[in-house]
């Protein structure tokens, strides 16, 4: 069929018919809001972050009253970052027993019914800020698995619904099932993030965390921008290794990997819309270039890319604008 009988501006004149086509929707339960937490801030403080207008760094207690907060508007899931007071080259405090991470998951699951999720990762509990241990300046990764693992155990030992290694090292998938189901931990998620990219996008969220490398670059452990075969490859083998979730990140440079990764294994799927998309957008907005119309295509166009959930510090924003 051809103009004048086909006439695609039918299915866009009003309002109503637009809102009962539409393909893509959010939904609050889409998002997944990350949440840094700070170990030496004093109780109820908020630290801002430079890099980031309008998100912080919370206190333990300042967390659990904003996580209550939000989940009041609807929020659904958390993903929590820890900022330790003290740092060492093996980043032992990751899976310290009382460690933030852990007491702030005892905390929140106390007092809310969030799905509550962590990343593991050491790069933020390490002196030289590498996500796994080094020796004469390399990261090793086989012997870097065990922390690793050590982490996600006492995070789930501390009531973590979700376990998120964040770290790129090869095998530590399976590490962390085998060390979860060995000590009857089951039913906890890994969501694994399988297409990690080293972007120039995270750079905001470094300095939110303090988790800039102290030398060199992580070119050698996350993914070359280049590739997307290679995302396949290495979501197949975080499966095969027992992840239950896949995550691509960065999202909106890498729109095209969430939908290979989606038509490939059809599998729950998450994306994360880095702190350089969210300062990216919230700069263009300060400036008068954008409108914030442009916070919501850009979520939207991941969305319609095949990621079932979305992290992203404009959770708050979607919490205030989409209906229950």
């Amino acid at each position: 069929m051809e103009f004048p009988i086909t006439r695609m501006r039918r299915l866009r004149k009003s309002p109503q018919i637009r809102n009962i086509l539409r393909e893509t929707t959010l939904r609050k339960e889409n998002f997944i809001y990350p949440m840094f937490v700070k170990e030496d801030l004093k109780k109820g403080q908020i630290e801002p972050i430079k890099t980031m207008p309008g998100e912080n760094r919370f206190s333990l207690s300042s967390a659990v009253e904003e996580a209550k907060i939000l989940e009041e508007k609807g929020l659904s899931s958390i993903l929590l970052f820890g900022m330790p007071s003290k740092k060492d080259q093996y980043g032992t405090s990751a899976f310290e027993e009382n460690g933030i991470v852990q007491r702030a998951v005892k905390e929140i699951k106390e007092e809310t019914n969030l799905v509550v999720m962590t990343d593991v990762c050491l790069c933020q509990y390490t002196t030289h800020g590498h996500c796994g241990i080094i020796e004469n300046d390399h990261i090793l990764n086989d012997e870097s698995l065990e922390n690793l693992a050590r982490t996600a155990l006492s995070h789930a030992e501390a009531g973590a619904d979700v376990v998120a290694p964040s770290d790129m090292m090869d095998g530590r998938v399976e590490a962390i099932r085998d060390l979860l189901d060995i000590n009857e931990f089951q039913d906890t998620i890994i969501m694994s993030y399988a297409a990690k990219y080293a972007s120039a996008f995270y750079a905001p969220f470094r300095e939110a965390v303090s988790s800039a490398p102290s030398f060199g670059d992580r070119k050698t452990y996350q993914m070359d921008p280049s590739n997307a075969l290679e995302a396949l490859r290495e979501a197949e083998l975080d499966l095969m290794e027992g992840a239950d979730i896949l995550v691509v990140k960065p999202a909106l440079a890498y729109l095209d990997i969430i939908k290979s990764v989606k038509d490939e294994f059809n599998v729950p799927t998450a994306a994360y819309s880095v702190s350089g998309e969210y300062s990216m957008l919230k700069a263009g907005i300060e400036a008068g270039y954008l409108t914030e119309d442009a916070i919501f295509e850009s979520i939207l166009s991941i969305k319609r890319a095949g990621a079932d959930l979305i992290i992203s510090n404009f959770t708050p924003h979607f919490l205030e604008i989409l209906k229950k």
